[in-house]
């Protein structure tokens, strides 16, 4: 038993998840610094101010908080913005590049398989 849980354990998916969930953690902190002590700043510099959550209308007796509805608009946006310009948009180039490579060994290996067979026809039919 101890050794089919150490099997378990030492299996390659429960190793990349575990890393996979320390990184996200990691970068979810980073995240999360970029969003609130750079970006919310200068939302609050060009706006005034960085915090909208005292925003509200009344209407008929109602209360409606509209400024907490629209910090975490801000912070929704300023989240997505940073995993798109720092995470997905160099993880596309990088990929692009990677793809250019091994398009070219592909069609080598596909032009060799074709020398190949007929170097083979030639010396059958002679």
């Amino acid at each position: 038993m101890i050794k089919e849980f150490r099997d378990f354990l030492l299996r390659g998916n429960v190793v990349d998840l575990a890393v996979a969930v320390v990184i996200g953690a990691a970068f979810a902190a980073l995240v999360n610094s970029l969003v609130g002590d750079v970006l919310t700043p200068i939302v609050g510099a060009i706006i005034g101010k960085p915090d909208f959550s005292n925003l509200s209308f009344t209407i008929n007796g109602s209360r409606f908080n509209y400024g907490s509805f629209l910090n975490a608009l801000i912070a929704f946006i300023s989240v997505a913005a940073a995993v798109f310009f720092f995470v997905v948009k160099p993880m596309n180039t990088l990929n692009r590049l990677r793809g250019a490579s091994s398009e070219e060994a592909a069609n080598e290996i596909e032009l060799l398989t074709e020398i190949r067979d007929e170097l083979r026809s030639q010396r059958s039919t002679s």
